[in-house]
């Protein structure tokens, strides 16, 4: 059955080239998809860029299934969604960033999935397109379920044996969409309520829109056989509004969908129990009215296997503290803990309170197996990461999936590192940090934490 379409793609205000954005709508051209397309609307929100003025109603005047919709003050990303869907005519609404390039046949394959269920959200596999060079290559880990940890931090986890199927180009289940990238059946994105209203500029929107359609009703889907790719930025090229915050946003979200596992989220973001998420009884009552299901049904159904890789409730921690060096007497230290930095040697300065975790001497041994700054309740997202048997150790993203950022902790006092086979050393000369061959008598390869479990590191060794 044919489906008509709308594609909406998001222009925001920045200081990309001009030129980024003509990639998606080349392809309605190149690609001949005029007979899925009904409309193409770029929704423009109104910010002071020169270039998606008057240039680009002229550069888009080469297009005539194309509509630019225009904002009268900003109203960010989530409102000019709604704003580009309510102008929308066709069956099917297609959302997509303006910092993408769609790949070949990307198309079909979604509507294919809307055609048998109106009421399937689906989504494109998004691969990278780097920032720098436009290079294309699959995320790691290619075809990945949609997450989030307790901090709200979208998160990808493996997809589980059971929901494994036979041909890898099959359509999977994913509880959480990234946010960007979708297509949704026109009436079922309305009678879901759309976006909240109340959700300001960016964030957290991916959430709502997720939770929403699996306890109401719907379902989702990554769909392997359609490619999108999207530039990851190393920088947002716009300024949020003063009195926006991502925090509000999320709270809301908490507020509305998440039930008694909102609390999860306070015991991790203290300071989020107290903030206001505005007014929320239209939510509720949209809520109601659509007979959605609890959070916990959502989580027992639908993201039972999250808890195994982001708990709700943190498992116990095998080490925590200081980490001092037998041999040298001095400490594991951070200093600024920025991603890539290497780990060095410095005086210990532990009962000194505030100054210990300014310097980065506070660190966790987690559940996972990994070593991040921080006490047990207030864990960075940085990780102890080494490459080979001569590498310094360094701080690098917590990816969960063990590897170079795996651990040991013996009785021996030494720090094992089993992907390389080596242990953790210190030069005291210079203050260096590295992996080196194992020699349980070197006392510069004898650590001591401050604190540990015993029972927790039992089990982590005898595994």
């Amino acid at each position: 059955m044919r489906q008509r379409q709308v594609d909406l793609c998001e222009f925001k205000a920045s200081q990309d080239s001009n030129s980024r954005p003509k990639k998606t709508f080349f392809l309605g051209d190149e690609q001949k998809l005029k007979d899925w397309h009904d409309k193409e609307a770029i929704r423009r929100d109104a910010q002071r860029v020169e270039h998606l003025k008057k240039p680009l109603e002229d550069y888009m005047a080469l297009f005539p299934s194309v509509r630019i919709l225009r904002t009268k003050k900003r109203e960010g990303l989530i409102r000019t969604r709604m704003l580009g869907a309510s102008a929308a005519i066709g069956d099917v609404i297609t959302f997509l960033d303006s910092h993408c390039e769609a790949n070949v046949n990307w198309l079909p394959p979604l509507l294919d999935r809307i055609a048998r269920n109106r009421k399937t959200i689906v989504c494109p596999m998004i691969d990278v397109i780097d920032h720098d060079d436009f290079r294309y290559e699959t995320q790691a880990g290619d075809a990945m379920r949609g997450a989030f940890d307790w901090e709200m931090y979208y998160k990808r986890i493996p997809i589980p044996p059971e929901l494994q199927k036979a041909d890898p180009s099959d359509p999977f289940e994913s509880p959480v969409m990234a946010g960007g990238l979708f297509a949704v059946d026109r009436k079922w994105f309305w009678e879901l309520g759309g976006y909240d209203p109340g959700l300001e500029i960016w964030g957290g929107e991916q959430y709502e829109i997720s939770f929403k359609v699996w306890m109401c009703g719907g379902r989702m889907e990554d769909i392997p056989c359609s490619r999108v790719g999207h530039i990851y930025r190393k920088y947002v090229p716009y300024k949020v509004p003063a009195g926006v915050s991502l925090a509000r946003n999320l709270k809301r979200v908490a507020e509305v969908w998440m039930d008694e596992y909102a609390e999860y989220i306070y015991q991790r973001r203290p300071e989020y129990r107290h903030l206001s998420s505005g007014d929320v009884v239209a939510q509720k009552k949209l809520r109601v009215s659509l007979n959605c299901k609890s959070f916990k049904w959502f989580m027992t159904k639908i993201a039972w296997d999250l808890p195994k890789f982001y708990p709700p409730v943190e498992p116990p921690a095998a080490a925590w503290g200081e980490i001092r060096n037998v041999g040298t007497g001095l400490c594991t230290d951070t200093k600024l803990g920025t991603l890539g930095s290497p780990l060095r040697l410095e005086t210990c300065i532990r009962g000194r309170g505030e100054a210990a975790w300014n310097s980065m001497q506070v660190f966790t041994f987690t559940w996972k197996e990994d070593i991040r700054p921080g006490d047990p309740q207030h864990t960075k997202k940085l990780c102890f990461d080494a490459v080979s048997h001569t590498s310094p150790v360094t701080l690098y993203d917590c990816h969960s999936m063990k590897g170079n950022q795996l651990w040991k902790y013996r009785k021996d006092k030494t720090l094992y590192h089993p992907v390389s086979g080596s242990c953790m050393d210190c030069s005291e000369s210079d203050h260096r940090i590295f992996m080196n061959t194992c020699n349980p008598s070197s006392l510069t390869q004898q650590w001591l934490f401050e604190h540990t479990n015993s029972t927790v590191l039992e089990k982590f060794n005898r595994n």
